[in-house]
């Protein structure tokens, strides 16, 4: 495995020959790994490439940049345990040598809503980053993890609108033994909030059980599940039912999705199960 630091070294690399790739801001874990074997099994006999770039643009300045974990060199030995041919790892000067002035603006529909209520901004500077990084490796397909839901939803449609000859892969969100969906951010709690980090996913679950039981009163589950997990000690910002194709409100007999992102202590944690 080669680690690279350069657009233009990146490129003689690659030149030729349809890739696979993973991109990510490092601090990685299994969950990260899932997605290069997935693109592995994906590219076959083309090589998989794995960006490593803490992107400043879709941070808000109250976020957590500065001290979002840098740890390229344990990163790096993972990706290869994980079968990555090449780790993009470019400084901010090499994928940002002067303002970025152009951007990638989403449709608000979409990208305003959830995190992007929340997060203003947010998925303009995930777009704008992921579509240059396209620009540079120029894969054939390109792996997302679903635990990032709207952010995976927003890019397909980026690609789709844009036309971008790549095909958009989703892996599964991979959770520890006792279920806590694996994240960077993870990193954060204490053992104690780590344990409570679970009553996330349950609550999520307990909403599905009152939609598959009949229940149809969405606001009345919606704000019933916010307020115990506030009576936890949780600072939700969301937790939802929504349709999986739009994120709109849910239907019968639609696929659904149970959304949530809340923060507990200092770390915003975000969450997904997928149902009918």
């Amino acid at each position: 495995m080669q680690v690279i630091h350069t657009v233009a070294e990146l490129r003689q690399a690659l030149v030729g020959r349809p890739n696979a790739f993973v991109p990510t801001m490092g601090n990685l874990h299994e969950g990260h790994l899932s997605l290069v074997r997935q693109a592995k099994a994906a590219s076959q006999d083309g090589p998989v490439v794995a960006s490593i770039f803490v992107n400043r643009l879709q941070f808000a300045p109250h976020e957590d940049f500065d001290r979002y974990p840098r740890t390229l060199a344990r990163d790096a030995e993972l990706l290869e345990s994980a079968g990555c041919d090449y780790v993009f790892a470019p400084d901010e000067a090499e994928l940002y040598p002067e303002p970025q002035g152009y951007k990638v603006q989403p449709p608000a529909e979409l990208a305003d809503i959830l995190e992007g209520h929340f997060r203003p901004g947010f998925f303009t500077g995930v777009c704008t980053v992921v579509a240059k990084l396209f620009n540079i490796v120029q894969p054939r397909w390109a792996v997302f993890g679903k635990k990032d839901y709207q952010q995976l939803m927003v890019l397909r449609r980026m690609v789709a609108q844009l036309a971008l000859p790549i095909e958009i892969l989703a892996g599964e969100t991979t959770r520890s033994e006792q279920g806590l969906a694996l994240s960077s951010r993870n990193s954060y709690l204490s053992e104690a909030e780590r344990e409570e980090a679970l009553r996330l996913s349950r609550t999520l679950k307990a909403m599905i059980a009152r939609w598959q039981g009949g229940e149809r009163d969405v606001a009345a589950i919606e704000a019933e599940a916010m307020a115990a997990l506030q009576a936890a000690g949780w600072a939700p910002d969301y937790l939802v039912l929504r349709r999986r194709l739009d994120l709109s409100a849910p239907a019968e007999g639609q696929p659904l999705v149970a959304l949530a992102a809340a923060r507990l202590g200092q770390t915003r944690l975000i969450d997904n199960l997928e149902f009918m």
